[in-house]
């Protein structure tokens, strides 16, 4: 079905108009979002992704409604799994809270614009070479592959996209506001925020990558796959600050998404060789295969996500390792006065740090081995509360 223009037209003018929204009313004004914000923002997000689907569904029929909301719910499950990323980087780059909102909302913008030319560029491939799925699909299963590796995530800390920007992009040892530019010695150099936007806007890209061939894989509809990958992306800003403290809970997510992919990459071999026209394979004539319909993709990618989370959720394993790299993340943040030096907030963090020990405290002795010779982490919780005791007793008494 052929989408009109105007509603081309009419649906970008809205993107546009809510990031422009979010920018000016949410990110212009450095400051670490609250939870009850963050939780009402992603709900509106979500709310108009939602309506949105169901507009696509009144107006463009089943088919149309089911694909988009299969392409929304895999992007959007690929933008979670994405925030890992985006936390080591900011570790990495030790953005201060109050800054992170602006370093996420042009990652967004980046990955929007990014992922546009792709998805363009992918659907003039598509209507010219049908073997492109091959290609796409043969992308889903490496991808797929390399999530089931053990600590995927561990190494984007230290991905070549973060040591480049370092090598070649010198810059300022401390951050200046959210500067892009600051003056050191009378001379004009470049900040740490510029270097964490080209991280993160180099990483989008790659990101791209595996995101892309899987919501073709569900969808060859250019419309269906622009505005699923939009909304996906819409309100990320929020998801962050509202899950970032389940981010390290959810342990089965990749094996998850590892799935998802996989079963997506086989979708587009099979259409691929259903569509065949390679000499080589059945002598260049369509193979006769099973072909998976959007219906039972969309069923197959729920069940699996539901099974993740709650797996997720209610493992031993999940709370023991939440626990532990709570307590770490939040011990770092506390000691950093450059990441918060608001004192009520640097109060809420060392709070966080106090309920994860308790936690700690309360594991069984299987997990506590977990942590046992960690001395380096040990003494990082021990700095903390020396700290906190130190802070205190600064304090003017009464």
């Amino acid at each position: 079905m052929e989408t009109p223009f105007y509603v081309w037209v009419g649906t970008i003018i809205g993107i546009v108009g809510l990031l422009l929204f979010d920018f000016f009313f949410h990110v212009r004004k450095a400051h670490t979002p609250t939870l009850r914000e963050s939780a009402i923002w992603s709900s509106i997000y979500v709310g108009l992704a939602l309506l949105f689907g169901v507009g696509v569904l009144v107006f463009g029929g089943p088919t149309m409604g089911t694909e988009y909301f299969a392409g929304y719910v895999t992007e959007k499950a690929l933008s979670v799994d994405n925030l890992f990323v985006f936390l080591i980087i900011m570790a990495s780059f030790k953005v201060p809270r109050a800054d992170q909102q602006k370093v996420l909302l042009f990652g967004i913008v980046f990955a929007l614009i990014a992922r546009t030319g792709f998805i363009f560029l992918g659907a003039a491939l598509i209507n010219t070479f049908a073997w492109v799925f091959y290609i796409f699909g043969l992308i889903l299963l490496l991808t797929a592959g390399n999530l089931l590796k053990p600590d995927g995530h561990d190494d984007a800390g230290d991905s070549l996209i973060i040591r480049l920007a370092k090598r070649f992009l010198p810059a300022s040892e401390h951050y200046d506001g959210d500067k892009l530019f600051t003056m050191v010695d009378g001379k004009r150099v470049l900040t740490p925020m510029l270097l964490v936007m080209v991280a993160i806007g180099g990483t989008d890209i790659l990101f791209a990558l595996d995101s892309i061939p899987a919501i073709f894989g569900l969808t060859q509809n250019t419309f269906i796959v622009f505005t699923a990958t939009a909304f996906s992306l819409m309100g990320l800003r929020q998801l962050y600050f509202l899950i970032d403290e389940l981010l390290d809970r959810l342990i089965y997510l990749s094996y998850g998404l590892a799935v998802i992919l996989g079963f997506i990459g086989v979708k587009l071999i099979l259409h691929a060789l259903h569509e065949n026209t390679l000499p080589f394979i059945n002598g260049g004539e369509h193979v006769e295969v099973v072909e998976i319909s959007t219906g039972v993709s969309l069923s197959v990618i729920l069940g699996v996500l539901i099974v993740t989370v709650l797996a997720s959720v209610l493992s031993p394993k999940g709370r023991a390792k939440n626990a532990i790299s709570g307590a770490k993340r939040h011990a770092t943040e506390y000691l950093d006065l450059n990441y918060e030096t608001d004192i009520a907030e640097r109060e809420k963090i060392f709070a966080k740090l106090c309920a994860e020990e308790e936690g700690l405290r309360a594991l069984p002795e299987k997990f506590k081995r977990l942590i046992r010779n960690e001395t380096e982490f040990m003494e990082l919780i021990r700095r903390a509360h020396a700290e906190h005791d130190a802070a205190l007793e600064r304090e003017p008494r009464g």
